[in-house]
């Protein structure tokens, strides 16, 4: 995924990369080890925050650093609006559980880039994505089609694990002007 951000459009190396929802720390250590300039990760889970600076130790990354903080708090992160060249990230899905959480997301990393944003998505809601990409003047595009094998992880999960579509989508803007705007949350 990071490989093709970079060498299909030239969105990791040099550049200043925030990855939203780190969790452990995979796609910011990816990134800082394909020469992102810099790579910030942002987490609400301490926890993960923790395994992710392992991580980071383990692989010897030194242009990475992540940060504690709740992204679905807009205020929280008012001080990195349009501060990142690019945000890569795999946001909770937004269904059943963390209803419209993708669409929060995906909001703030809007907000917080000033060229593109990377993210996957549950195939099943590329209409809906589509469509809020024009209503907030964005452009929207399939990189790439993904067949993931998720495993049960919350009680309401019935199977041992299910292989679902996923998409692997680029958000950029339309003109200079609409990269300094701002997305207020609908």
């Amino acid at each position: 995924m990071l490989y093709t951000i970079d060498t299909s459009f030239g969105d990791i190396e040099d550049k200043l990369v925030g990855d939203l929802g780190c969790g452990c720390g995979v796609l910011s250590i990816g990134a800082a080890m394909l020469g992102a300039g810099c790579c910030i990760g942002f987490d609400i889970d301490e926890d993960a925050l923790a395994i992710s600076l392992a991580n980071m130790e383990e692989f010897e990354i030194e242009n990475a650093d992540f940060i504690q903080v709740d992204l679905t708090d807009a205020n929280s992160t008012t001080k990195w609006q349009k501060k990142f060249d690019t945000i890569v990230m795999n946001p909770p899905f937004g269904t059943k559980r963390n209803k419209g959480m993708d669409m929060t997301f995906l909001k703030t990393a809007l907000n917080l880039a000033k060229t593109s944003v990377y993210s996957l998505h549950k195939t099943s809601t590329r209409e809906h994505i589509q469509r809020k990409a024009k209503e907030w003047n964005v452009k929207m595009e399939i990189v790439a089609e993904l067949r993931f094998d998720l495993p049960a992880s919350y009680k309401f999960h019935k199977q041992k694990s299910v292989d679902i579509e996923v998409d692997l989508m680029r958000f950029t803007f339309y003109d200079d002007k609409q990269a300094g705007a701002s997305f207020s949350a609908r």
